[in-house]
């Protein structure tokens, strides 16, 4: 059956569910935004130079991870946050950050790569320290 009462169905689900619908959501206790929002599916028109070259040299099709990486805010300063050090890493205030979320979206995807792959990054102290070779 078609129609109102489908969508009144639907509409009572989203009212009632608590968001959490695959086991992914439930795994990691939220839901995944993108997939109520298409606005915040990343526009791969807007991408950098640097991710450009990240994705085609890591054979991507796509974004992969980087999809749910969004400039955020820690303190009244834009950063964006990292995962693995658990914490976030503030964009330096001399950078003038666009209006466009998308474009801010696709400078926090970039910082986050390059702050990974430094020397800087706390992971690299692990790396060091527990390396086999």
């Amino acid at each position: 059956m078609t129609g109102t009462s489908d969508k009144n169905a639907d509409v009572d689900y989203f009212l009632t569910s608590d968001g959490l619908d695959t086991s992914r959501e439930k795994e990691i206790g939220q839901h995944i935004g993108y997939r109520y929002d298409v606005n915040l599916l990343p526009d791969y028109g807007r991408l950098t130079p640097f991710l450009k070259t990240y994705i085609e040299l890591m054979g991507w099709d796509d974004l992969n991870w980087l999809e749910d990486v969004h400039m955020g805010y820690e303190e009244g300063h834009a950063a964006v946050f990292d995962r693995n050090a658990n914490g976030w890493i503030r964009v330096p205030d001399s950078v003038d950050l666009p209006d466009n979320q998308q474009d801010r979206d696709m400078i926090a995807r970039e910082l986050l790569i390059k702050f990974q792959m430094s020397d800087r990054h706390p992971m690299r102290d692990l790396y060091r320290a527990y390396r086999k070779f």
